[in-house]
């Protein structure tokens, strides 16, 4: 059951785990386009991804850090 109201921290470390995504897959060279054709999901997901508006689930943050070739340690630490 999800906590209501979400703790404080919740939101900015969203936002922190968007943003390493996002730097990842710039470094891979990839659009968000190019990323979500790799692992199967909409540019627009990847897009919320990045902006904190959704949270990818694990199995999606395996892909991308298979997509992107690094850790999934480096995108959620």
């Amino acid at each position: 059951m999800p906590l209501d109201p979400p703790p404080d921290w919740l939101l900015p470390r969203r936002r922190e785990i968007g943003a390493r995504i996002r730097a990842a897959r710039l470094h891979a060279g990839l659009t968000q386009l190019q990323l979500g054709n790799l692992i199967g999901r909409d540019h627009r997901t990847i897009h919320r991804w990045e902006y904190a508006v959704r949270i990818p689930t694990l199995q999606d943050l395996l892909l991308i850090a298979d997509a992107v070739d690094t850790p999934l340690a480096d995108l959620v630490r």
